[in-house]
């Protein structure tokens, strides 16, 4: 079978880390038979400057590719994806080879780009969470949702910024060449997780403030030493010194986030280690991690996953797919 060619479009001004991170993800996967042919396209061939200053060789202009036998398009973002869109032949190609491509994603803000060519009006898409006021003011056609790491609607595919983009090529991988290579390049590449897509784009340790004061210090030390403990606001009111009314104030001005809440997502935290570090089922789970049952556990991982517990533990459990230690000819 021939191999399925992938093609990055960069521009002046391009997130390195959106055209890396999901270019070595394909260069991973094709090892695997048929595996891919990448190439990075620009409006003119030769060295392209990112934001951070790094230069990358684009293999063609957009004069020399023919639109015609790509596989899958990807557009990347940057800091110069606004001057790119408004770039009339650059917005031709794209559109050209996006009509007759199997698939086409964006990482980032690259969907304004995409956006350009018309072709996404009254899909659901994705960019960074900085991006979506932006994102639906300039383009009203789009449904817009930046809560997932990365949406697919159809043919399109798109995703939030820089490492989410190795989360979406993952799932292109793991759409042409099924879920033990997707997993297998996830581990070759050191990806701890490999996030479905419904995943919200914060991950817990991103979740709150530091405790300024040694009181809220100390209730926050208590949650984390023993997640599973009867932590009600009294309690850590108590722990901490203070009258309730008063430690619930602090509490929020000190980490964004109340008591109540605080404690669930450190017990959502510690069922996310042991759904992937055991076998214990659901339910002990549950009940060991201080959220009782199963459906209680069920409810706050969708609340701050995305996800079930059983979809979570199917899918980052690395040990569910580990083909025996990788051989010298293994390594990257």
């Amino acid at each position: 079978m021939q191999q399925r060619r992938v093609v990055f479009v960069i521009f002046e001004g391009f997130q390195s880390l959106d055209l890396s991170g999901p270019f070595e993800v394909f260069q991973q996967a094709g090892r695997a038979d048929p595996g891919y042919d990448c190439r990075i396209l620009a409006p003119v061939a030769g060295p392209v400057r990112s934001t951070s200053g790094l230069r990358v060789h684009a293999d063609h202009g957009i004069g020399e590719l023919d639109p015609a036998g790509i596989d899958t398009l990807v557009v990347v973002g940057g800091g110069g994806v606004h001057a790119a869109a408004r770039d009339p032949a650059l917005v031709e190609w794209i559109a050209e080879a996006a009509t007759t491509a199997r698939r086409i994603a964006s990482v980032c803000s690259g969907v304004f780009l995409l956006a350009a060519t018309g072709l996404l009006a009254g899909r659901r898409v994705t960019s960074h969470w900085s991006r979506d006021a932006q994102l639906r003011r300039e383009h009203p056609e789009l449904t817009v949702d930046t809560r997932p790491i990365f949406v697919r609607d159809g043919r399109v595919w798109t995703s939030a910024g820089v490492t989410a983009g190795m989360d979406l090529a993952l799932a292109l991988v793991e759409d042409d060449l099924g879920r033990d290579v997707a997993h297998t390049v996830a581990q070759h590449l050191v990806l701890f997780l490999r996030r479905p897509g419904s995943q919200a784009q914060f991950s817990v340790p991103l979740w709150s403030a530091q405790p300024a004061t040694d009181p809220i210090r100390t209730a926050v030390s208590a949650v984390h030493a023993d997640p599973g403990a009867p932590h009600t606001p009294a309690d850590l009111a108590a722990r901490a010194g203070l009258s309730l009314r008063h430690f619930q104030r602090r509490f929020a001005a000190e980490l964004g986030v109340g008591p109540a809440e605080y404690v669930e997502r450190v017990r959502v935290e510690a069922a996310q280690r042991a759904l992937t570090g055991g076998d214990d089922p659901v339910t002990a789970v549950a009940r060991r991690c201080g959220l009782g049952s199963s459906e209680s556990l069920r409810r706050a991982f969708h609340r701050h996953c995305g996800v079930t517990p059983t979809d979570y533990r199917n899918r980052f459990r690395s040990a569910d797919y580990h083909e025996g230690p990788m051989t010298q000819e293994d390594h990257p």
